[in-house]
């Protein structure tokens, strides 16, 4: 199939409006399913995985790839729910349309507000659909003012609903004044429009003919001189204002009943922009930057953005081909590893479903399936090529626990199973903390770490214990002091003698470590000096009186007495360390906590509750900036050991508007918890 009849499309919106139910329709309307599934039943084609079964809720992003009419369309359907919010970003970067799956009872809900930024900072043409129009309080008139309230006037519907409730039947199209009727479960459609309708119907017909009109100036000359235009004149003014971003057309219907969900395809096909009438994808060609065109004539480039384990074939590869055509067996170059990757099988996918395929154009949406070392974000290109595309980029995760095997015997399992939930899912972080000795699984929020969690142990079958991050706290010598380490050991035969005199100074905070050498007259042969700086760097890491590791120290050793034969590097290393825990026991310690930079991004009616909320965890407010859209952003320092639940109070706090950034910033004295 060519590019220009590809139609890669992003279900986008609120967790719980419909998406998944919404493909499932599509799929039946297509044929392509014999009957919908539904979401509560586990039996949709796009959740096909146990977690989403047992949540109902898409947790991932699911691909479909059928056929309508003389279109391919390729259906990114996205998670609503804030902790996989990653995978929406992922399908917006890949999709060429969004469509915005709108509750008809809810109306607008807060991450279709956040979603509807991303896609307009990337200048995606955007559908609204508003959904479940046949459930009791739908309401379709104050769900499309509060998408022109919050979007603007270039929200346009194109439809208006015929009935409602249990009595919503079908939709009047606006454009052509026909009405589209399932009484009879398929779409009979009509001239003559419902006498309940028919005055609205005209009216909102002659706003939307206004409006479309002055998307093109021949148009609007002939408009005003009194021409008639016709539908598919409108149709074609449309379809530029749509793509050229100016106008964001609103159709209805119902998922659960496949009302109205033809229509929607119909316009996705007709109507949306093909990949290669949308602009060209942004690239490295070496040090510069430069654009690649959908074109399946040019070099073969392929862009992974999603990798997927499936229990039966492996890792399957998600790749959006960006130029070329590729073939079955072609090889190309990972450019992050260099590795060259043969492909081997091309897929057409259909939720856990991959069908072979030979060959995929450019701007087409395929899988991939034993390839050697490919990852999400990856770009495959031909050998000799520097191109690459730069990866969606995430927020860095911001909720964090603790994980260990609970077995030995499972220790080296999970740390591979990890860099593999990581591998499929970007979002997710897995840190090794050299200091509190912990493995930390770091996501967007309690329910992404929980079901990565679920997931480790249903595919690798790895158990594993959980517990609260601890905090890397660190000490630091309360004053100046001068000790002496003395290590004497005779036990027959070669001793072991090292004395040393040391001068320990706290330094400001990052000072980190220094050992100067101020001893005369060779009182510690030079050779064995550093062997000094060297115990008391290991007594450092070992801790202070609280035990925590000890930093922002100067040593400075003065003296000393070694003996020729019982004196080694073993012996002043060991003086080193005793005279460290000699000051410590004389002058004691200060304990210093992390400090993390935080940036809240909420609307500003919430900024008050959240600075107060930070004042209550010790931090210190910075100032605040200007976020857009009536949102501000609250910048703070807040000791580390307040935010570690701060991710989940916060979306309470907030009803899930706040937006949370978290950056280590420095080390800082910790008040007495006395």
């Amino acid at each position: 199939m060519a590019s220009d009849s590809i139609r890669n499309i992003a279900l986008v919106g609120h967790q719980g409006n419909g998406k998944t139910s919404l493909a499932e329709a599509m799929l039946f309307r297509a044929g392509v399913v014999t009957r919908p599934g539904r979401v509560e039943n586990g039996n949709t084609v796009l959740d096909t995985q146990p977690e989403e079964h047992d949540r109902t809720q898409s947790l991932t992003l699911g691909l479909a790839s059928f056929e309508w009419a003389d279109c391919r369309i390729n259906l990114l359907d996205a998670p609503g729910y804030a902790d996989f919010i990653g995978d929406a970003m992922t399908a917006l970067h890949v999709a060429d349309v969004a469509v915005f799956v709108v509750d008809g009872v809810s109306g607008l809900q807060v991450n279709d507000e956040l979603l509807w930024q991303a896609a307009a900072e990337r200048s995606i043409p955007r559908i609204v659909f508003i959904n479940k129009m046949d459930k009791e309080r739908a309401s379709f008139d104050q769900t499309l003012a509060g998408l022109r309230d919050h979007f603007g006037a270039g929200v346009e519907p194109l439809d208006l609903p015929v009935g409602e409730a249990s009595e919503f039947t079908g939709v009047a199209d606006l454009l052509s004044e026909h009405v589209i009727l399932y009484d009879t479960g398929s779409a009979t459609t009509s001239d003559e429009l419902p006498a309940d309708i028919a005055d609205r119907e005209h009216e909102q017909h002659e706003h939307l003919v206004e409006d479309v009109v002055e998307i093109e100036d021949d148009l609007l000359a002939r408009y005003l001189d009194g021409d008639a235009i016709s539908v598919p004149e409108l149709e074609h003014a449309l379809r530029r204002g749509f793509a050229g971003g100016s106008l964001w057309p609103v159709l209805c219907g119902s998922a659960t009943e496949a009302i109205a969900i033809d229509r929607l395809l119909d316009f996705l096909c007709h109507i949306a922009p093909a990949p290669s009438e949308v602009p060209g994808v942004e690239v490295r060609d070496g040090s510069r930057a430069r654009s690649v065109v959908c074109d399946p004539s040019g070099d073969p480039l392929a862009f992974v953005f999603k990798t997927q384990t499936d229990e039966y074939v492996g890792q399957v590869a998600l790749m959006k081909v960006l130029s070329g055509t590729l073939h079955a067996d072609d090889v190309l170059v990972d450019q992050r590893s260099g590795t060259k990757e043969r492909l081997h099988n091309l897929l057409r996918v259909l939720g856990s479903k991959h069908t072979p395929i030979d060959t995929a154009v450019a701007g087409d949406i395929v899988g991939a399936i034993k390839l050697t070392d490919v990852t999400t974000g990856d770009t495959l290109a031909p050998i000799g090529s520097s191109l690459m595309v730069a990866p969606v980029e995430h927020k860095r995760p911001v909720y964090g626990i603790a994980v260990a095997a609970d077995s030995a015997g499972d220790e080296d399992k999970l740390s591979t199973a990890l860099a593999e939930l990581v591998g499929d899912d970007p979002t997710l972080e897995v840190v090794r903390d050299s200091e509190t000795h912990q493995t930390v699984l770091r996501g967007a929020g309690d329910v992404h770490v929980q079901v990565a969690l679920t997931r480790l142990q249903r595919r690798y079958g790895i158990t594993v214990r959980t517990e609260p991050v601890k905090i890397a706290y660190r000490e630091t010598l309360l004053a100046p002091v001068e000790t002496e380490g003395r290590h004497k050991k005779q036990s027959g035969g070669h001793g072991q003698f090292g004395v040393a005199t040391v001068r320990f100074e706290p330094l400001p905070r990052d000072g980190g470590y220094e050992f100067v050498d101020a001893t005369r007259g060779g009182v510690i042969p030079k050779s064995l000096i550093p062997a000094v700086g060297k115990g008391v760097a290991e007594s450092m890491e070992r801790g202070g009186s609280h035990g925590f590791p000890l930093v922002d120290l100067r040593a400075t050793v003065l003296d000393g007495k070694h003996h020729s034969v019982d004196s080694d590097d073993f012996s002043f290393r060991m003086a080193g360390a005793l005279a460290l825990r000699a000051a410590i026991d004389k002058v004691g310690t200060l304990i210093l906590e992390p400090v993390d930079h935080v940036e809240v991004t909420v609307p500003s009616s919430l900024q008050g509750d959240v600075m107060a909320d930070l004042g209550r965890r010790r931090g210190q407010i910075e100032g605040t900036e200007p976020a857009g859209d009536g949102e501000v952003t609250v910048l703070a320092s807040v000791p580390t050991s307040e935010v570690v639940d701060y991710p989940v109070a916060l979306r309470s706090m907030t009803h899930g508007r706040g937006r949370l950034a978290l950056s280590f910033e420095r080390y800082q004295e910790r008040p007495d918890p006395r």
